[in-house]
């Protein structure tokens, strides 16, 4: 992964192009193309010096160590290559992934160096980025050089004209050795328009040959997608059971203090109402009715416990009776709005259930609100949710909040949780999930 950084942008009077030629961009990049050569001249014989040996080696045993070597040495030069992006071009892009040798051996090291794609993409690196450098060496001195000069000439000219062994600059010679000058004050001043023209479109230049730089590190020397797509999927994987092992242990601690604890008060006192069935049959008659009524607030809590484990509902009617059945339990009036071709898979369903019964929820405690909306539709390959509420608004993503661990089970999935809540109201709460159906 890669990205770029920099300073915050600022409102500026003097318009971008003007700004350009004097810009720490600028001359950072500048400064990048213009070590690039040498670099890339010793990044190019060092690649092309170990393979070849290497290779003219593989009759013998010593040629695949020789390349492994060769290899990793590009990876070393790779490292430097990514600190000069990083201070230069403001690129940060991460490490590829390392080299995982099975045991300590020499050969088992060799075995997974050769087997890294990484160290292969160094390598071409290596052999791409030489004639490159070249080319973006040349053109941003002669662009460079050739601008300021041409600029300043006036200031030069007129200035120092005795230290001028010619009277001006030739633009024009001859067989005879006839040469024509500009001398003239027209142009002297058309020189500087010219070299203006050169200093104003140098910075752009410089930046599109940086373009194709930061390409080559990202795309050669960063890790590849494939590494990228394991780091998030490890990462998403974490979150998944930890988001696993809290549910478990809510749905444990609500047994336990809920219903657990309902049913055992309840068969205390059908004990006690028992011992009381004969020597006072009234008060044996209260404590059933007493027991019947706690009877009916466990049975409660344990449909509102396999409720919130996974509805019948919805897995029989599907998302729009599920959602209707949460809004009808919420403490404001709900609107809900549910337009799908069909039902998305599964466990997508589930999670869009939990998202809005979880906004709901939180409606429900902390919004001051009158009343809310739900709109469940696709776009694409992509299903949408949207809740949003009239109330009091200054919901925020902050860790440890609700709406942090949300987002997080969201993008466990490859889902995006986007938050619009300014102070006073209203907030709009918009999901965005894979269809997977």
């Amino acid at each position: 992964m890669a990205t770029e950084y920099g300073p915050e942008r600022r409102e500026h009077l003097v318009p971008s192009v003007l700004r350009a030629p004097f810009e720490g961009r600028t001359w950072r990049e500048f400064g990048y193309l213009l070590l690039s050569l040498p670099i890339s001249v010793v990044f190019f014989a060092f690649a092309i010096a170990t393979v070849s040996l290497g290779a003219g080696l593989l009759i013998t045993f010593l040629g695949i160590p020789v390349l492994a070597a060769g290899l990793a040495g590009c990876r070393g030069l790779g490292t430097l290559e990514r600190a000069r992006a990083r201070g230069l071009l403001r690129l940060e892009v991460g490490d590829p992934a390392p080299v995982r040798a099975r045991t300590n051996g020499l050969m088992s090291w060799v075995g997974a160096v050769l087997k890294s794609g990484a160290s292969w993409r160094h390598l071409l690196y290596a052999l791409l980025h030489f004639p490159w450098a070249v080319v973006a060496f040349a053109v941003s001195l002669t662009f460079w050089v050739d601008g300021w000069a041409l600029l300043t000439y006036p200031l030069w000219r007129w200035t120092f004209p005795r230290f001028l062994d010619q009277p001006g600059i030739a633009v024009f010679g001859d067989s005879d050795g006839t040469q024509l000058y500009l001398d003239t004050p027209f142009e002297i001043g058309a020189t500087a328009v010219v070299g203006l023209v050169l200093v104003l479109i140098t910075p752009w230049l410089i930046r599109g040959l940086a373009t194709v730089d930061r390409m080559l590190v990202v795309g050669l020397l960063g890790p590849s997608s494939l590494d990228t797509r394991v780091v998030e999927l490890e990462s998403d994987r974490g979150v998944v059971v930890d988001t696993a092992a809290a549910d478990l242990r809510r749905i444990e601690r609500d047994l336990h203090d809920g219903a657990q604890a309902r049913l055992v008060a309840l068969a205390m006192d059908l004990g006690l109402a028992k011992e009381k069935l004969l020597e006072d049959p009234d008060s044996a008659a209260r404590m059933v009715d007493e027991a019947h009524g706690e009877v009916k607030v466990a049975l409660q809590e344990l449909r509102d416990l396999a409720r919130g484990i996974h509805p019948a509902v919805l897995t029989d009617r599907g998302l729009d009776a599920a959602l209707s059945s949460v809004a009808s339990r919420c403490t404001v009036p709900v609107s809900v709005e549910v337009d799908l071709p069909y039902r998305p898979a599964p466990a997508i369903e589930g999670i869009a259930y939990f998202t809005v019964s979880e906004l709901l929820q939180n409606i429900s405690k902390h919004a001051r609100a009158s009343r809310a909306t739900v709109d469940v539709w696709r776009s694409q390959n992509r299903l949408m949710l949207q809740v949003t509420d009239d109330g009091r608004g200054g919901a925020g993503l902050s860790g440890g909040s609700g709406l942090a661990g949300l987002a997080e089970r969201l993008d466990a999935v490859d889902g995006i949780l986007a938050l619009d809540s300014p102070v006073g109201g209203p907030t709009t709460v918009t999901a965005e999930l894979p269809w997977r159906g």
